[in-house]
């Protein structure tokens, strides 16, 4: 009999809920980790970033305080504490998943995991024999031509994550999630933020309304976005670094204090023995099925490693998925279309299916409901008003193809959309639906009623009878 029935290398959001799932299966699961349990998500990213989101909020609301009748003096701002903060809450978050390990009887075995075999994955000295392999070994950042990154003056996230002080003067390179939330948190504590992204928009995978209310909104704030633009060179000096950039106005040469870069993955595919076993992979990914498992059986691969969605909630449904199928349930294979994205600037951004413009592409007949921010009672109440909820919608019977929301707390109201979506409601029910009033979420009944001809807190000219 082999030692264990799964072995999970990696403990990410993928690896972790992997290895507890089995074990709540009745599976023999031992997990691998050769850095810190969690993960990059956990320790590196989703986690201590959001920390750092709130401090940035707090300092927002200190800058507002005359609006509220507040007033403040000889404020100041310890960038360094947010950082502590920030991993106070990591800490505590991994505590509690080793916990749970243990409590599940998950054996965790710390070291660089390499498959030998099918059924063999070598730790150090210990060789683990197993029935099924879970791959949760993550990703990384991919060094593009012309972004040289030293780590000190052009870094990645993982650097950002620990500075002690902001610099004066920053250029991300990226609007994507990650470029959104640094250019958010950095300008809030005072940095000259220039945002630059080589396709024609921020936020490039979101809703097109999206992207230029997003736009605005960082303008207002004092964040300098360059779209369309290629970098050229990064050139490191003694005491700056200067960005050459080019766009459709030209070439343009900015001098600062850090880079932050923030474009280009690749799977953590590398040392783990991938290659004697031909396991397959695609543009530096894991290829997968809709069980999660490999070309090889019993092989599995769960999370960033696939490249499917670089998500952390991705990966834990991959790992539920792939463990459900080793244990012989019939779990449903994921539809990544419906799965809801989340960037937590401000304002925060939340989506999920198709935008306004790939449901056209796609063939459908569509109808578009949507609610101005500004015109909800709560936001008014939190001096939040940009924004909006704007939904697409098949025309004939109202089935919601995609939610697009940019405002305050809006990533509060996937759950709802998403419930929605999984029961096949159609806004005729999302506009009877109740909701509590005052709150955002008021915001999706009226886009509901919108697409439906149907508002009543916005003026809309009568349809032609």
């Amino acid at each position: 009999m082999a030692d264990f029935d799964v072995v999970v290398l990696g403990s990410g959001p993928g690896g972790y809920v992997a290895a507890i799932r089995a074990a709540q299966l009745g599976l023999r699961t031992a997990i691998v980790e050769r850095s810190e349990i969690g993960g990059v998500c956990l320790n590196w990213g989703c986690i201590p970033s959001k920390s750092l989101i709130r401090n940035a909020e707090v300092v927002g609301l200190f800058n507002q305080a005359e609006e509220f009748g507040t007033t403040a003096d000889n404020i100041t701002y310890d960038f360094s504490k947010a950082i502590d903060r920030s991993r106070d809450v990591v800490n505590k978050l991994t505590s509690g998943i080793q916990l749970l390990l243990n409590r599940n009887k998950v054996e965790v075995f710390e070291g660089n995991g390499t498959l030998k075999d099918q059924h063999t994955v070598l730790v150090g000295n210990e060789s683990l024999s197993t029935e099924n392999i879970i791959l949760a070994t993550g990703a990384t950042f991919r060094e593009l031509p012309g972004l040289p990154i030293d780590g000190k003056k052009v870094i990645t996230s993982r650097e950002a994550l620990e500075l002690r002080e902001v610099p004066d003067r920053a250029v991300i390179i990226g609007a994507g999630a990650t470029g959104a939330e640094f250019s958010y948190v950095w300008r809030s504590y005072g940095v000259d933020v220039t945002l630059v992204e080589l396709l024609p928009r921020l936020v490039p995978n979101e809703d097109e309304e999206i992207s230029r209310q997003l736009e605005r909104s960082f303008a207002k704030q004092g964040i300098n976005s360059i779209t369309g633009a290629k970098v050229d060179q990064i050139q490191i000096n003694d005491t700056s670094v200067t960005v050459t950039l080019t766009n459709e106005s030209g070439t343009t040469e900015i001098i600062c204090d850090k880079v932050l870069v923030a474009v280009g993955t690749q799977g953590n595919i590398t040392e783990i023995g991938l290659e004697a076993l031909s396991v397959a992979t695609d543009r530096g990914f894991i290829e997968v099925d809709g069980h999660m498992e490999t070309n090889v059986p019993g092989i599995y691969a769960v999370g960033d490693v696939t490249g499917k969605m670089l998500l952390a909630h991705v990966a834990s449904a991959q790992g539920v998925t792939a463990v459900e199928h080793i244990a012989g349930l019939e779990p449903p294979e994921l539809d990544y279309e419906t799965i809801p994205r989340a960037i937590y600037c401000k304002p925060q951004i939340a989506s999920f299916g198709l935008t306004e413009s790939e449901a056209k592409e796609q063939g459908y007949e569509v109808r578009v409901g949507k609610f101005p921010i500004s015109a909800n009672g709560k936001a008014l109440g939190l001096n939040e008003t940009e924004g909006m909820v704007k939904l697409v919608v098949e025309a004939e019977i109202g089935d919601i193809l995609g939610a697009h929301m940019i405002g305050p707390e809006v990533t509060e109201l996937l759950g709802e959309l998403s419930m929605a979506r999984l029961l096949e409601s159609t806004t005729k029910e999302l506009g009877w639906l109740i909701h509590p009033h005052p709150t955002v979420s008021e915001a999706i009944k009226e886009a509901a009623l919108d697409a439906d001809g149907e508002a009543i807190h916005i003026y809309r000219p009568p349809a032609t009878r």
